[in-house]
């Protein structure tokens, strides 16, 4: 066997376990708050995403990509040593891989475009020095790690406030969220489509002004809108919503609750007699507060609220195909173009900024994603859905949606934002809608470190690896 034919096998291999581990981390980015909140079983959750996620890599997946991802260092400085560039993009994808690897073991959510950066930025600095790398570009990257999880919680904080404002707030949720439903989808489909159009077409080179796009969106929003409306008017309350003379405000819950305290403050500074008539007014606030908020409870969570929690868990399954069908298409490059540079270069010699991607390396990256998917991608999945906060239809959608409209700002707005930490952010703003302590700080403080050392340990990684691969293939370290 040549050494040609080797190096082609070895950078199949290695391309699949990219992918794979591509699946097992970062598609949990659409279908881990779904899995979270209850609207999909882990194996719906699987069987859904590989769909989508196969569909977006394989029909729309980029037949033409770059081969050094994200213009981290230009392939023109290894004009000369396509040997080299070969060792060292295989070593990045092997890297990227590895890194990969033991973070979905331990359920961090990681950037995958930023362990392919990170890999191929240390092979960079091996092979030609620090003075090769783009550093603006690589400090644009480390920007993200700020800028998308800061904007998507944001975003996601206030869709969930005002999802609870108008809805659970009112006396009538049922109604209340079949009024805002079609309104919802016409946002969600818009924004969606949006993010189609900007994120997971754009290799169909559909280079549609914003104009045309917000049109199109606007369409594409108007019919689901149209059509949910008989839909959604089918749905009804288990209660009696008709008697509203027995509702509760959940606002007068709160105001008996500080009143209660407010009492007990007063309790511990007076004596005698007063304290006494303090005491019974408190024990009379007490009964009345509890009596409240057994009463919410059961009118209300288990009737009203789970049935607008049934409404949201379509809107969520909605958003969350979108968003799998959007990364298979986009993410599936950080396997295939360092693959599609080395069969370049092993073929003809020739080192090109941009490679054309053969059917069957579509369909390698596509399958690998959804094998990674199916056998580790619970990891990650249970992170996102489970440990980060409690998650409901509800609060699910809000993440999912402030995620997507956080998408769309930041490919018009040229800012560098991560699908993974755009994610985890909008869950982050959804948990802190319901306070600090809604919040799993000992899992936030572990993600949080394991995006700062994505790119060094990728570089680190691609180094071992560089000199390992190119001792095996030419008996010399250097």
């Amino acid at each position: 066997m040549s050494p040609e034919t080797i190096l082609i096998i070895l950078a199949l291999v290695i391309s699949f376990y990219m992918a794979w581990n591509i699946g097992a981390n970062d598609v949990a980015n659409a279908m881990g708050t779904s899995v979270g909140s209850g609207a999909l079983t882990l194996k719906w959750a699987i069987i859904v995403a590989a769909l989508m996620e196969f569909a977006g890599a394989f029909l729309v997946g980029s037949h033409v990509t770059n081969t050094v991802r994200k213009g981290i260092i230009e392939p023109v400085v290894f004009t000369g040593h396509p040997n080299s560039y070969i060792y060292g993009m295989m070593a990045a994808l092997l890297a990227a891989g590895a890194w990969l690897n033991i973070a979905s073991f331990r359920g961090w959510p990681v950037s995958t475009t930023h362990s392919i950066v990170g890999s191929v930025l240390g092979f960079g600095i091996v092979f030609s020095g620090f003075s090769s790398i783009h550093w603006d570009t690589v400090s644009q990257i480390a920007a993200s790690w700020v800028v998308s999880p800061l904007l998507s919680g944001t975003i996601s904080f206030l869709i969930f406030c005002l999802l609870r404002k108008m809805i659970f707030y009112s006396k009538t949720p049922v109604k209340s969220a079949q009024k805002m439903t079609p309104f919802l989808v016409f946002f969600v489909l818009g924004i969606l489509t949006l993010v189609m159009v900007f994120k997971g077409l754009k290799n169909l080179h559909m280079d549609l002004s914003l104009y045309d796009a917000l049109i199109l969106a606007s369409l594409i929003g108007s019919i689901g809108a149209l059509v949910s409306i008989p839909l959604v008017n089918r749905i009804n309350s288990t209660s009696t919503e008709e008697n509203h003379d027995d509702h509760i405000d959940p606002k007068v819950e709160k105001s008996m609750l500080k009143v209660v305290m407010h009492l007990r403050r007063v309790k511990e500074s007076t004596t005698g007699e007063l304290s006494d008539e303090v005491t019974k007014i408190l024990d009379s606030s007490e009964k009345i507060s509890n009596q409240l908020e057994k009463y919410t409870h059961i009118k209300h969570v288990s009737t009203d609220y789970l049935t607008v929690e049934k409404i949201f868990v379509y809107l969520q399954i909605l958003s969350a195909c979108f968003v799998a069908f959007a990364h298979g298409a986009n993410d599936v490059a950080n396997a295939i173009g360092p693959l599609a540079g080395i069969l370049s270069a092993v073929s003809s010699g020739v080192i090109e900024m941009k490679a054309q991607v053969p059917l069957f390396v579509l369909l390698l990256g596509g399958l690998g994603i959804v094998i990674g998917l199916a056998t580790w991608g619970w990891r990650v999945i249970e992170t996102i859905g489970k440990c980060i906060t409690e998650l409901t239809p509800t609060r699910g959608f809000a993440a999912e949606f402030g995620a997507a409209i956080t998408i769309v700002l930041a490919s018009k707005l040229a800012l560098p934002v991560s699908t993974t930490h755009t994610l985890v952010g909008a869950v982050l703003g959804v948990g802190l809608a319901r306070g600090l302590n809604s919040l799993n700080l000992s899992t936030i403080r572990d993600i949080l470190i394991s995006w700062v050392i994505t790119i060094p340990a990728g570089a680190g990684i691609t180094i071992v690896f560089y000199y390992i691969i190119r001792y095996a293939f030419t008996g010399q370290f250097a």
